[in-house]
């Protein structure tokens, strides 16, 4: 922001206006200061337009570790038993 002159999240509000997204000053400020909830592609295409960039330069992918799935018959890593084995019932249509 400080390379296009924008100094305060409120400088940001009318910009995005013109290109026709209407956010309050508290989503604007945790889009700017924060992380966001979320974000739309029309407001990231308007935030590229306004800084003429990607959202390669916006973006930063975070990684988290995220619990490992049991494979069917893995053995357990904790106790050296296979894991518990969940499959599903076959539907039966009855008349």
């Amino acid at each position: 922001m400080a390379e296009h002159n924008l100094w305060k999240t409120t400088d940001l509000t009318p910009l995005l206006l013109e290109r026709g997204i209407n956010l309050s000053s508290s989503q604007v400020y945790r889009l700017v200061a924060d992380q966001p909830e979320r974000l739309s592609l029309r407001t990231l295409a308007a935030l590229c337009d306004i800084f003429e960039c990607t959202p390669n330069d916006l973006i930063e992918p975070i990684v988290t570790s995220a619990a490992k799935r049991h494979v069917v018959g893995e053995m357990n890593t904790e106790s050296d038993a296979p894991s518990t084995i969940i499959r599903p019932t076959r539907a039966r249509i009855t008349e």
